[in-house]
């Protein structure tokens, strides 16, 4: 079936900023027209007469989905329950044991509940980082939404504090991962892929970096890590190593265009100079680094050195939602606070959530912007509310005003995901009440 998106504000993210009154035509999950559509059945490749459905677009924009470049989907279940505590502590006091105590249902129900939140809010690309087993459960729960997922288990083969749940040797990390891709990568018609993702430096061994490295090479995945992000976790592994965790990665070859870091608010000029030498992706989280106390990314020093930068909501314990415009609105403010009001407008802020999060990914060439030719993963918002209305062009509309609860319609591969703010995949009570009874027992596992 075709759709037509019929009289909205196209918001293309493309590198005209271009944004026009128009029309958007879907075959095929595809972008076949944009513009004036007078004759949608006639349109497409076969040039064959077929069903439409037609969306009314009117006192709405039209815009790319949103790419969160680092989610933590096995985490929402710990939602609330992992305050007000500094980075290492809230490692190994909360997110650790919750993490051990997960079993196939409870990771089920807590990526079910992620995407359900994200995916109403107009997420249609994540990078998920899982805990150490079971994320089969995480990748079916993806295919299951209708996502466009990069995902892997977290890899910990070292560190101090780890559970016994958590624990795991360097070949049988990598024994599993290399299940994992085999399996997963390429379902989901193509919308899942899999991703190395070593925890972070004090968690893991130059062996398991250097293995997970020689796989992606070998492989094409992606590479995903914490990095940088908190300046207490900087002197713990100063003392262990003797240097920065992005020397010892860089030295171990943990880098370059198929790497994407989280956070790196703590890069100095030298290491920002590194990274962009290297083309290592950033990904900017700027809710959590708040409620962490990690400090703010140094998002315009970045970009202005080259490295590409893509916007994730991290994990609900340290958020504590998952909303794509939260994300996308936080940084446009906090890049006035640190670097002048003119650093981070707020066309640049929507396309860090879009066509620079596929960039970030590796992607570009396929979603990120409104163009023809593209995968129709896109978002219809409306932008004639009361807290929008009456002024602003379309990117002042769309970061300062809009929310989620203004999305209407979401589309992924061309397949209403969303439609009337409701997923058309996911049944949301169910989700919900799910969600509930696996915590409890969650909880009362990880007391036990």
């Amino acid at each position: 079936m075709k759709v037509l998106i019929r009289g909205g504000t196209l918001v293309r993210c493309d590198a005209a900023g271009t944004v026009a009154e128009g029309d958007l035509l879907v075959d095929d999950g595809r972008i076949a027209a944009l513009g004036r559509v007078t004759d949608p059945t006639r349109r497409g490749g076969s040039g064959e007469r077929g069903v439409v459905r037609v969306l009314d677009a009117r006192g709405c924009a039209v815009i790319p989905g949103f790419v969160q470049a680092h989610v933590h989907l096995c985490q929402v279940l710990f939602r609330g329950m992992a305050d007000d505590l500094p980075l290492l502590d809230w490692l190994e006091q909360r997110i650790w044991p919750y993490e051990a105590a997960h079993d196939d249902a409870s990771l089920s129900a807590s990526a079910e509940l992620g995407l359900l939140e994200m995916m109403l809010a107009g997420t249609t690309t994540i990078l998920d980082m899982g805990t150490v087993h079971g994320y089969d459960a995480v990748f079916d729960a993806c295919e299951r939404a209708g996502v466009r997922a990069f995902g892997g288990k977290t890899m910990m083969d070292a560190g101090k504090g780890v559970p016994k749940g958590l624990r795991e040797t360097t070949a049988s990390s990598l024994r599993e991962a290399d299940g994992l891709r085999a399996r997963w990568s390429g379902e989901g018609r193509g919308r899942l892929a899999y991703a190395y993702a070593p925890r972070f430096i004090l968690s893991c061994t130059e062996a398991l970096f250097r293995g997970t490295v020689e796989r992606a090479n070998d492989s094409g995945a992606l590479l995903h890590s914490h990095v940088a992000e908190h300046p207490d976790e900087r002197d713990v592994v100063r003392r262990a190593l003797g240097a920065s965790d992005i020397a010892m990665l860089r030295k171990w070859g943990f880098k370059g265009k198929n790497t994407v870091l989280a956070h790196g608010v703590q890069l100095t000029e030298a290491e920002m100079d590194a990274v962009a030498r290297d083309g290592t992706r950033i990904v900017h989280c700027p809710s959590a680094n708040l409620k962490l106390g990690s400090g703010i990314a140094r998002v315009h020093e970045l970009a202005r050195r080259g490295v590409q930068v893509a916007l994730g909501a991290d994990g609900a314990p340290c958020n504590n939602n998952l909303d794509p415009w939260v994300e996308l609105r936080h940084a446009a403010l906090l890049a006035k606070v640190r670097t002048g009001v003119t650093t981070l407008p707020a066309r640049r802020a929507l396309e860090l959530a879009t066509i620079e999060g596929a960039r970030a990914l590796g992607i570009d060439g396929e979603v990120g912007s409104l163009e023809i030719g593209k995968r129709a993963d896109l978002v219809i918002v409306r932008t004639d509310g009361p807290h929008i209305e009456p002024g602003g062009d379309a990117w002042s509309r769309l970061v300062y005003g809009c929310t989620s609860r203004d999305v209407v319609h979401v589309l992924v591969d061309g397949e209403l995901v969303v439609r009337d703010g409701e997923h058309t995949r996911l049944d949301h009570d169910r989700v919900l009440s799910r969600a509930r009874s696996q915590a409890k027992r969650l909880v009362a596992r990880a007391e036990a």
